[in-house]
């Protein structure tokens, strides 16, 4: 952030046109998503349309924050602002995945043993409460389950790798090191797209080899919810700190005003956190 002691008190942009086309973009991508899912034919061009826009809407509004900050116009209330602004955000992804973590819970924990009781005996005489299984009317087709070796434990060890370099980047940058930063956060970068190749590949083994898949059960659905939407903030996550990486090449930032690394890196290292959580108790309970 250039032009810090010439900010001003507070800075109110003024009126924008992308709220609503960005508003727009989302509408149109939305509802085409749905006649989609309800297999009207122009679904698919719809929806692609209006992420294009949406896209296209982002690159200038981010854009135009990127110009404001590095012309000087955040002062230290706005970076306060974007602080909270942050932090509220990473709660609501914890909650996001804590609804999804409950939903797991339930089925382990309270579903699944109840329809193992002695209640529903006579109703289902061979299921037995073990996870995880096809469903006590044996409905789903036969699976294996994922196992912690090798691919899961290798993603893990990208991820904490990740965390270490993004860290490394962290403190280069505050000690105005610009070029070690660049390339322990081009490394950090690296090892989450190599985590999504092997992501990519386990699906391909679960689909392929073990007949696992979204519609198996409740243990495929919230397998598959869970890493899936893992991955996807993954990719956010890192295209966040790709933008950054992008930036200190172009000479943005500075040792003492550099939110937006800060900002990706909280982050990265929710995304890391979530992922211990997945795999100790996706893949190893």
């Amino acid at each position: 952030m250039s032009g810090q002691n010439e900010s001003p008190y507070y800075f109110v942009p003024h009126p924008s046109r992308h709220p609503v086309m960005a508003a727009s973009g989302l509408l149109i991508m939305l509802a085409s998503l749905a006649s989609w899912v309800n297999g009207h034919t122009f679904g698919p061009v719809g929806t692609f349309i209006g992420l294009l826009f949406v896209l296209f809407v982002l690159w200038h509004w981010f854009g135009d924050a990127i110009g404001e900050s590095e012309g000087g116009m955040y002062g230290k209330r706005v970076d306060v602002s974007y602080r909270w602004s942050m932090s509220w955000f990473i709660f609501s992804e914890v909650m996001f995945f804590a609804a999804f973590f409950g939903a797991l819970f339930y089925a382990r924990a309270i579903a699944m043993h109840e329809l193992g009781s002695l209640d529903y005996k006579l109703i289902w005489p061979d299921f037995t409460a073990v996870w995880p299984n096809n469903g006590p009317a044996a409905l789903v087709p036969h699976f294996r389950a994922m196992v912690p070796w090798p691919l899961p434990t290798i993603n893990t060890a990208l991820l904490l790798s990740s965390g270490a370099t993004l860290t490394v980047a962290h403190h280069a940058l505050r000690e105005d090191h610009r070029k070690k930063a660049i390339i322990w956060l081009g490394a950090t970068v690296l090892l989450g797209m190599i985590f999504l190749f092997c992501q990519g590949y386990e699906y391909f083994h679960a689909y392929n080899e073990l007949n696992l898949t979204l519609t198996s059960g409740v243990y495929g659905s919230t397998f598959f919810l869970l890493t899936g939407f893992h991955g996807f903030h993954v990719f956010l996550g890192g295209t966040m700190l790709a933008v950054v990486m992008f930036r200190l090449i172009r000479g943005h930032f500075t040792a003492e005003h550099h939110f937006a690394f800060e900002g990706a890196a909280w982050y990265w290292h929710f995304v890391d956190v979530v992922w211990l959580g997945l795999y100790v108790v996706v893949y190893w309970l």
